[in-house]
């Protein structure tokens, strides 16, 4: 039996708003993935201890405040300071200008994906990252 994809969504910092991470969290298991859910205001140190106990294969931040030029550089470092950073795949979700997306893909980021994307596009997304992964560990 093959192993499910285990996805972290987690909200960051104090944007209180989790529709469309809770849509994206519930689509993924409709997908046959394993998905955990934070809920609201978690600390960057907060979500990359829940990865690491979960053994999680990819980390989802939705983030609506605006925050994301800080809060995803200090999730980044934090998953280098852990040694997670080449094994767990990190994506973001929300209001992000395409600007930010560039500067935040090349810092890491696998992908940003805006508000109307498709959700099957994010899923497709997971699982070809996910079986690149796998091919690379066989």
């Amino acid at each position: 039996m093959d192993k499910k994809i285990r996805v972290l969504v987690a909200k960051v910092g104090l944007d209180g708003h989790d529709r469309g991470a809770k849509i994206v969290a519930s689509h993924l298991r409709d997908q046959g993935m394993e998905v955990i859910y934070t809920g609201l205001r978690h600390t960057p140190e907060m979500i990359i201890e829940t990865a690491i106990q979960e053994d999680v294969d990819v980390i989802g931040i939705s983030i609506l405040s605006g925050a994301h030029l800080s809060l995803f550089p200090e999730i980044i470092n934090l998953m280098k300071n852990n040694d997670i950073f080449d094994d767990i795949l990190l994506i973001g979700g929300g209001i992000i200008p395409e600007e930010d997306s560039k500067i935040l893909k090349e810092q890491g980021v696998g992908e940003i994906f805006g508000p109307g994307t498709p959700l099957n596009e994010i899923s497709k997304y997971i699982k070809n990252w996910y079986a690149n992964k796998i091919k690379v560990y066989q």
